[in-house]
């Protein structure tokens, strides 16, 4: 799926224009792709003009939702397919997004980009080819093209999310000239998808799945064993697990994580909110 080019609005942004236009403003200069870049808008009196395509104003948008020029309105980046999925905008210019609420991404201290740049450190990705297990909006698969990574190979099994990414302008493009295709995006269960991957074929693995409570296969001894299976020796893994339950019973998923993993042949210690590993 190509990359939506067009405006990106929130209600601040939106406001900002109004205002400007009110002024008697006959341009406006910021960002329209949430802080990736800025441009400068032509204002008239019931439109406004960016990159040579005519917009109306958009009016009573709603906080904390992302929209989106859909041809006919600006409309909200959210899909209901059994699950409510949403981008969902940050102070820091990239967005994280939600599924029936749920925040997916940490966001409260710092931006998720460069959340996901402290982790994919952790595996040391240039010059390397990596398994991103779960790819979301792909900013792990982004942080390894910056460092240079040789190969990335993706999978993300939601189609909604596929698409929010075509919509995120913070979300790495497999087709685009800069990535020269070292990024692979497939459309699958990595459960399942894992067992076509080769034996010793990647030299690092990310693995960021949903909580434990919505995919439990993906911290099952089973699939543990084949990331050991893929992932040649001395290679790292970098396993996400956030602290589920931590406040309110005794359950210590990163260190369940950790046995089950050093159990299918790693070597592991707690690193950030998650558990690095190296393969035996």
């Amino acid at each position: 799926m190509s990359h939506y080019s067009g405006p990106l609005l929130t209600r601040p942004m939106a406001i900002r224009l109004l205002h400007a236009r009110d002024a008697g403003e006959a341009e406006w200069t910021g960002s329209l792709d949430l802080c990736r870049s800025t441009g400068t808008a032509l204002l008239e009196t019931e439109g406004w003009w960016w990159k040579g395509l005519r917009y109306p104003y958009p009016h009573k948008l709603k906080d904390r939702t992302i929209y989106y020029w859909d041809g006919e309105e600006f409309a909200p980046i959210s899909r209901f397919s059994g699950s409510l999925i949403k981008l969902v905008p940050t102070e820091w210019g990239a967005p994280t997004f939600e599924i029936d609420g749920i925040k997916m991404l940490p966001t409260s201290k710092e931006s998720p980009v460069d959340d996901a740049q402290r982790k994919v450190a952790l595996v040391e990705p240039k010059g390397k080819a990596l398994l991103d297990t779960c790819g979301g909006l792909g900013y792990f698969a982004a942080c390894c093209l910056e460092a240079g990574a040789a190969r990335i190979q993706s999978f993300e099994k939601n189609l909604d999310v596929l698409w929010l990414r075509t919509l995120n302008p913070w979300s790495p493009d497999p087709g685009e000239p800069a990535s020269k295709g070292r990024l692979q995006l497939t459309h699958d269960d990595i459960s399942q998808a894992i067992t076509h991957v080769g034996d010793a074929s990647v030299d690092a693995v990310l693995h960021d799945p949903p909580r434990f409570g919505i995919a439990g296969e993906l911290y099952s001894q089973v699939f543990y064993g084949q990331l050991a299976r893929v992932l040649r020796r001395g290679g790292r893994l970098f396993h996400y697990t956030g602290s589920p339950n931590k406040l309110t019973s005794d359950r210590d998923v990163p260190r369940e994580v950790a046995t089950r993993l050093e159990r299918a042949g790693f070597k592991t210690e707690l690193a950030l909110d998650g558990v690095l590993a190296s393969r035996r």
